[in-house]
């Protein structure tokens, strides 16, 4: 009897219930204690809806008020030693102070979760870790699992992803020397869910599909050696690639289970399934990810049957049924989406209709097809409906994609020609001063969008209201001072959904939120069909903004490969070919916004890392195409407008060649976090063209000093020569509220505008060079420590 389970799911609730109870809690509204119940009550219905979808064992300690790997620090009291705080007692609020700062200490670090658009908390490990026992809550979270539900699997990290995916706060310092520490935390963790009546725990181990060193490799063996006898049987989780490679090496663990993602090898490499069941031992369970967890197409039932069939027959009770990954990747319910085209919805599977998808495949497993007769037969209308689809393809784009030569993806000059004309053009000041994008989005400018989508206030109104912020923003950049100025974005729900909704080709969905990070929750739209631009986008707004002011006002446009990586892409065409037709959009309307005046234009990518895929192997391609894809929305202009990206993020120091072929005029990218450790690679790698390191952290309301910022500028002027050096925010301002917003620009400015007068005074003194300033100035230099 084929068994079934998931490996979590999503956590922000049905109306994103979970984010508007800690942006009140943040705000003062409410204490701890709606929090919790909220918290309560969202884990209380996923275990329903497990339930009810009869799986056999349900998904527990999936949950986090903020992040699962910052839980799993709290978990283990690896709280980071600069916070002072105390890891048994650690509350909520504390808790948030981790991921958001406070007025002493800037955030943990975040970054993206493998190739993924969720973000994490990066735990600081070194020396002086130690994992004595932190917080009580997965154990409390278990006992209300098992009083809802006999067969609770709880979820953790496993110890090997936690250790490679952490920083080691100091130089040199081997992570892996905490593992013996380490182990014993996992022992304690593991007995005492023994002993509150747990049989099976999932480990995630995704680290296991990505390119390991020997010594990482061997640290497996070591570690779930030491696990072995904590009474527990253990499902070792592998997911967002292939481990295939190591299968024996893995089959020897003394694990009690595998799961094994399938989404990716059974187009790929579909006798993978044959490794993994020659490999393991017949006392081993086998759980196959059949269902993708990342995406939000309907599975095709009746074919995963099939292809399961010979499985099951070899293995009966040994085979679990799953999703490929946690369920968190993709939207909670189809139910409140009405207004979805009446052609597409019956093509998609959201969280909850995916639970019922494991429950068919294995009842049609265990019980033959008939008694699932009439969901195979609803599977299979759907893959017909969008085979035949007519507004699937449109040969005129495709013929578009067919004719793209290089010549197309080459600027008409290189960078050196190009930027002394931009400066000409532009005449901006020695490290000039600029934003991502996005400013603010207060309540008042939601609400008038919403009224504007229901129908209640008239286009005119809704313009002149978009166009009264537009100039709002402009007003208030001209008196901070900034020199390259953005017109805030007032006019845009998201950054790819906005471009979404104005492309032929995609699909929009009411509710299909998906969390990014904390209370960050983006709505991906669907590609289902052929992309293409039916008219501008953006003219008319940044148009008018520029209009209102002297100062260059930057066009600000998504990239084709962030268009493609935060959307759910269609899953009958390649990705390469997805994005080259994204790009050609986007080339048209670079186009339109230059022959319109605008004479700097922002191209953001902050997705082209999250693309990588996992194993090194396999990077070239990717890169190959993702690069020209940009290239060809970014070369139609002229050398004299300015082209700008953005990244943020992601660890961007082993691309660095691709993102130096993107050539882009001024790249802008995330550093303050990690006190730009980045601009050594940048440093290293001799990047030729103008850089902008984020000074200060936006996803923290903290707002940093001018000695903040001047701190991390001179670190920055320390490698990049300073004519090549912009000052901006790590990322858009769109969270934030307008009065944190004005205090840490009016400190970002002044911070430049103080750099700038010593380098003024030095080009007055010659005997005192910039480098003798510095390093004066480094003697004793402001920390966050």
């Amino acid at each position: 009897m084929a068994r079934t389970h998931i490996l979590g799911f999503p956590r922000i609730g049905f109306e994103r219930e979970l984010k508007f109870a800690l942006e009140a809690f943040w705000r003062g509204d409410t204490d701890e204690t709606p929090l919790r119940e909220t918290g309560r009550a969202l884990r209380t219905r996923h275990c329903e809806l497990q339930r009810t979808a009869g799986l056999d064992q349900i998904a527990a300690g999936d949950f986090a008020f903020y992040d699962t790997m910052l839980s799993q620090t709290a978990l283990l009291g690896a709280v980071p030693a600069r916070f002072a705080f105390d890891a048994k007692a650690l509350t909520l609020a504390q808790y948030f102070e981790l991921a958001r700062g406070n007025a002493r200490q800037p955030a943990m670090e975040m970054t993206k979760w493998f190739d993924t658009n969720y973000h994490y908390l990066v735990p600081e490990l070194g020396p002086e870790t130690r994992f004595d026992g932190g917080t009580e809550w997965l154990f409390e979270e278990v006992t209300e699992a098992l009083a809802l539900a006999p067969h609770v699997k709880p979820v953790l990290i496993g110890p090997i992803t936690f250790l490679v995916l952490s920083k080691s706060v100091t130089a040199g310092f081997d992570r892996l020397q905490l593992l013996p520490a380490l182990v014993r935390a996992y022992e304690r963790i593991l007995g005492r869910l023994r002993a509150l009546g747990v049989e099976w725990v999932q480990l995630d181990e995704p680290a296991l599909c990505t390119d390991l060193e020997p010594a990482w490799l061997d640290a497996y063996d070591t570690a779930y050696r030491g696990l072995a006898d904590t009474g527990l049987k253990i499902l070792l989780a592998t997911y967002f690639g292939s481990a295939a490679d190591r299968a024996e090496r893995i089959s020897r663990l003394p694990v009690h289970g595998v799961h094994i993602d399938l989404m990716r090898d059974l187009v790929r490499a579909p006798q993978s399934l044959d490794v993994w069941q020659r490999a393991l031992p017949e006392h081993m369970v086998l759980s196959a990810g059949v269902i993708d967890g990342r995406n939000v197409w309907r599975t095709n039932l009746r074919k995963t049957v099939s292809m399961l069939r010979p499985l099951h027959d070899a293995c009966g009770d040994r085979l679990w049924i799953a999703p490929s990954c946690s369920l968190s990747h993709v939207p909670v319910s189809l139910a409140s989406e009405i207004q979805l085209d009446a052609e597409v919805r019956p093509w998609l599977a959201f969280a909850t209709e995916k639970l019922g998808e494991v429950r068919v495949i294995a009842r049609a497993l265990n019980e033959g097809e008939a008694a699932v007769a009439e969901a195979l037969d609803q599977s299979d209308a759907a893959q017909r409906s969008r085979t035949t689809s007519r507004r699937v393809t449109n040969a005129h784009v495709r013929a578009q994609v067919a004719g793209v030569t290089d010549r197309m993806t080459e600027r008409d000059s290189p960078f050196k020609a190009r930027i002394a004309k931009q400066r000409a053009a532009l005449a901006l000041p020695l490290l000039p001063t600029t934003t991502i994008g996005s400013f603010p989005q207060v309540q008042s400018l939601r609400a008038t969008r919403a009224a504007y989508k229901r129908g209640e206030i008239g286009a005119l109104d809704y313009l002149q209201h978009i166009r009264s912020e537009i100039e709002s923003a402009v007003r208030k950049q001209e008196a901070l001072g900034l020199d390259v100025l953005v017109h805030g974005e007032a006019e845009r729900n998201d950054m790819v959904e906005y471009f979404a909704e104005h492309l032929w080709g995609y699909a929009i969905t009411r509710e299909g939120w998906v969390q990014s990070y904390g209370s960050r929750c983006v709505k991906p739209p669907i590609i289902y069909g052929d992309v293409c631009r039916p008219e501008p986008i953006t003219v008319d707004t940044i148009a008018y903004a520029q209009s209102l002011t002297d100062k260059p006002v930057k066009g600000m446009l998504t990239g084709p490969i962030t268009m493609l990586q935060w959307s759910f892409v269609r899953d009958d065409e390649a990705r390469e070919s997805v994005a080259m037709q994204i790009a050609l959009a986007i080339r048209e309307e670079v186009s339109d916004l230059e022959k319109s005046g605008v004479r700097v234009i922002q191209i953001d990518e902050p997705a082209l890392r999250e693309g990588l895929p996992l194993r090194r192997r396999e990077w070239p391609a990717y890169l190959a195409w993702a690069v020209r894809a940009f290239r060809l929305a970014a070369a139609a202009v002229r050398d004299d407008t300015q082209i700008h990206t953005h990244m943020c993020y992601s660890e961007f120091g082993d691309i660095l060649p691709a993102i130096a072929a993107l050539d882009a005029d001024v790249i802008t990218i995330e550093t303050s976090r990690s006190k730009m450790e980045l601009l050594e690679a940048f440093h290293a790698f001799s990047y030729p063209n103008d850089i902008g390191p984020g000074i200060y952290d936006i996803h923290s309301p903290r707002v940093p000093s001018i000695e903040d910022m001047l701190a991390l500028l001179r670190r920055a002027a320390d490698v990049i020569p300073l004519e090549r050096l912009w000052v901006n925010p790590d990322c858009g301002l769109k969270t934030r509220g307008w009065k944190e917003t004005e205090g840490a620009l009016r400190n970002m400015v002044e911070a430049a505008r103080v750099l700038r007068a010593e380098v003024e005074g030095n080009a007055r003194n010659p005997e005192r060079s910039v480098a003798t300033t510095r390093q004066s100035q480094h003697a004793s230099p402001v920390t966050h420590e």
